[in-house]
């Protein structure tokens, strides 16, 4: 406390607007009364929250050369979950853009004292992470390679070598370790306000004491911020509110929506040892006890992530400034045993506190970054996990590039607010999955593990048919996905269990279903894929899809196209296939976690005109992807019509009827390179077309197959996923895709940029050309010319 309040006092004496108030007035601050200084009318940047989120985007925001910002804190800066925050700043990662954040974070809190002259508490120490079986240290291996990749010394290390670094560690039960020598400790408050002192002195304006109440949002652009004090006008609105987050996002009239949703974290605190322990001893993880250990003030500071956690705060009443939650030594009671268990010397110690602090989870352990894809200029850096210290350098930056630039330096997808939709939102969901996702902090992780709450949220038409045929799922996007069907006879629970970093059961299972694909004929429900329409009355559509789209949509009607929306460095924003309807309606598919990503993207570069309209229609069409060299024989018969290659070319469509199903619409296009169709059903007819699909093809050794045996084909034939093998950041160029692009449009999508940046017209149609660089606008009859020659 003493060095909060020490940094506390530093900051003020640094912030200039501080430096100049009476002492009337700086008494009065620290009360509940509202701040002296006056708010500004209007802002470029305004940050609602002065934890160590918030801070850091400021920092990074005015170290990028913003000047107009301004930080609101409803409390005292730093006194939230920053506060109460263990201090770890630890690197070792499983997901690559988290650990370079964490690393980033870890290279500026080195050397932000020196810069700012707020001491951070900033203390070298590595970490340990502790192995108690094969499988753990297989897992520790894997995160070894990542750090090692990135240049971060990193080393596996003996029980005996643990002993060494850390003596008081009990080793008798450890296999192995992981040594990460360049792991540090942090007072994370006295970081969170060097991140202020750093940001006040380059012109960012600081209000504690100042509450938003909402977000005011105007033809879908954010407009300014409503507060206690008053309103600012804004360009941009930075949600940092942390466990607040949720709640702010849906103050307003048009709600913003950001699943995070808190729980109880305990840690303990004890008097010195007799003979106090070194500022210099590692950090340890025991992931497998489910605790983790630092020195502190020559005691230790003791917490983890128990198996039966705590939320908090779902009916929506947080606090102001988060205080010491209630003591529960019984809920605390299996972390201490295992801390004892750990480090024996320990019983004797006197323990001075148990903390218990509300820390923000969202529902797939990874934080929440990014601009929503309803409000243009709304952005969000929340729900860190308990890893707000190891983060928060790095996804300030991030962010930060983000508002400045359009886009951050590095692929942050897998931290997207638009990954999320509003489905995820609900308070009973939230509440339900973060009791899951807590435990799985120190959980083993292995490949291709499933959330167990907050299931069958989205199911096909088929889900109970399939699931009475032995079909085990997983969860995509909040969508029930069939992973593999059991055989009659297998042991259903042990491939229910089947988590290993070996040979899964269900390996034989999987090569099965791709054999049948490839030598007969299979059906996958593919009813998750987003599906969108998109239509005009007039050439509206053509024109946009072939400004936004990498290859050439001007093909004949019942034409299908591999394609993909490219951002301005030229990587994918999408992935997608699009059919012509008619001259003027095509249908587009793209993976399923694409859809408020893809949606959004369309949104926001398709003109706003009434005669063209975008339309998903995700929920109206059951898809049923029939794979294999014998899904001709079946869809002729059940259709009456040829289905062969010289009446149904490949990457055609046309509506046909499927049994008595009427307006079926049927692709010659399988999405893994195997022969075979897509059928897009509406869903009254699903359960029809599907019986008939199955009966008719007994006699060609149909079978059903799942998601699984589909990654598998694809990989065969080098069908890239995006999100896994495309990004933002991977051209056609890189990943073989070149001929998805056609060159020859270039052209006329260089005069479409160019007129909109010399008119200001967006959605301007330059169809008649009065020079190479010149045209008249087919709509408002407007002649603009690029060439200051013409």
């Amino acid at each position: 406390m003493f060095l909060r309040l020490l940094s506390d006092i530093q900051w003020r004496a640094a912030h200039p607007k501080w430096r100049r108030m009476p002492g009337s007035q700086r008494s009065a601050s620290t009360s509940a009364e509202p701040h002296p200084l006056s708010l500004p009318a209007q802002a470029q940047v305004v940050i609602c929250g002065g934890g160590i989120m918030g801070t850091s985007v400021a920092y990074h925001l005015s170290k990028m050369g913003f000047k107009d910002i301004v930080l609101l804190e409803q409390g005292r800066l730093a006194a939230g979950t920053t506060r109460f925050c263990a201090g770890i700043v630890s690197t070792a990662r499983p997901m690559s853009i988290e650990l370079k954040m964490a690393h980033y974070s870890n290279k500026l809190y080195q050397q932000l004292e020196q810069e700012t002259g707020v001491q951070t508490g900033y203390m070298k120490t590595g970490s340990i992470s502790l192995a108690q079986t094969q499988d753990r240290l297989i897992s520790l291996k894997r995160i070894a390679s990542s750090l090692n990749v990135m240049g971060i010394p990193c080393e596996i290390i003996s029980p005996k070598k643990v002993s060494q670094l850390h003596p008081l560690i009990n080793i008798h039960d450890l296999v192995g370790a992981m040594y990460v020598p360049e792991d540090a400790l942090v007072s994370s408050a006295n970081v969170s306000l060097a991140l202020a002192t750093a940001a006040s002195r380059n012109g960012v304006q600081i209000h504690e004491r100042t509450s938003v109440s909402h977000v005011t949002i105007q033809k879908g652009r954010v407009t300014g911020v409503e507060t206690d004090r008053g309103r600012i006008q804004c360009e941009f609105f930075v949600n940092c509110a942390g466990q607040w987050a949720y709640e702010l996002g849906h103050s307003g009239e048009e709600p913003v929506h950001i699943p995070v949703h808190a729980c109880e974290h305990f840690y303990l605190l004890t008097h010195p040892l007799q003979e106090p322990l070194s500022n210099s001893l590692p950090t340890v993880v025991d992931p497998d006890g489910r605790i983790y250990i630092r020195n502190w003030q020559g005691g230790i500071l003791s917490g983890g992530f128990e198996k039966n956690p705590k939320p908090l705060f779902t009916e929506g009443r947080n606090q102001l400034e988060i205080q010491n939650l209630q003591e529960d030594w019984d809920h605390f009671g299996p972390l201490l045993s295992a801390l004892l268990r750990r480090m024996p010397g320990l019983e004797a110690l006197q323990i001075m506190q148990l903390v218990n602090c509300p820390e923000s989870f969202t529902p797939d352990m990874r934080c929440i970054m990014g601009e929503s894809p309803t409000a243009r200029g709304y952005f969000v850096l929340a729900g860190m996990n308990s890893a707000g210290i190891s983060y928060g350098g790095g996804a300030g930056k991030y962010l930060a590039e983000w508002i400045v630039n359009g886009y951050p330096s590095e692929n942050v997808w897998p931290l997207d607010l638009k990954r999320f939709g509003t489905l995820q939102s609900s308070r009973t969901f939230l509440r339900h999955r973060v009791m899951e996702v807590m435990p799985l902090m120190y959980d083993l992780k292995v490949p291709r593990w499933d959330f167990q709450t907050g299931r069958q949220l989205r199911t096909s038409p088929l889900y109970d048919r399939l699931d009475a045929q032995g079909a085990r799922w997983m969860e995509k996007h909040g969508f029930e996905r069939v992973k593999y069907f059991v055989p009659p006879g297998s042991d259903l629970l042990d491939l229910d269990h089947s988590k290993t970093f070996y040979k899964p059961d269900w390996f034989d299972i999987v090569g099965a279903e791709v054999k049948c694909c490839k030598e007969a004929v299979c059906v996958i429900d593919m009813s998750s894929f987003t599906k969108f329409e998109i239509s005009s009355t007039g050439d509206q559509a053509l024109e946009n899809l072939q400004y936004l789209f990498s290859n050439d949509l001007d093909v004949p009607v019942g034409h299908v196209v591999h394609t993909g929306m490219l951002n301005e460095k030229g990587g994918y924003e999408n992935d997608c296939s699009i059919a012509r309807l008619s001259k003027r309606s095509f249908f587009m598919i793209s993976p399923t976690d694409q859809q408020v990503h893809c949606w959004a993207w369309l949104k926001n570069h398709l003109p706003d005109d009434s005669n063209l309209v975008l339309e998903d229609v995700t929920w109206k069409y059951t898809a049923l992807n029939l794979i294999g060299p014998r899904a001709v024989d079946v869809l002729s018969e059940l259709s009456y019509a040829p289905m062969t290659a010289e009446h149904f070319p490949s990457l055609f469509c046309k509506e046909m009827s499927v049994g008595y199903a009427n307006g079926i619409r049927v692709m010659s296009i399988t999405h893994t390179g195997e022969p075979g169709f897509v059928l897009y059903i509406p869903i009254e007819y699903a359960l029809h077309v599907y019986n008939e699909v199955m009966n008719m093809g007994q006699k060609y050794g149909i079978r059903n197959a799942g998601y699984y045996a589909l990654r598998s084909l694809r990989i065969e034939k080098f069908f890239a996923f995006w999100g896994q093998d495309l990004d933002a950041f991977t051209t056609p160029m890189e990943c073989g895709r070149e001929f998805q692009v056609k060159l020859d449009k270039v052209h006329h999508l260089l005069h479409r940029v160019w007129w909109e940046s010399r008119t200001g017209l967006k959605g301007c149609q330059p169809s008649r050309w009065m020079c190479l660089y010149g045209a008249v606008c087919s709509s408002c009859n407007i002649y603009s010319c690029t060439s200051a020659g013409c």
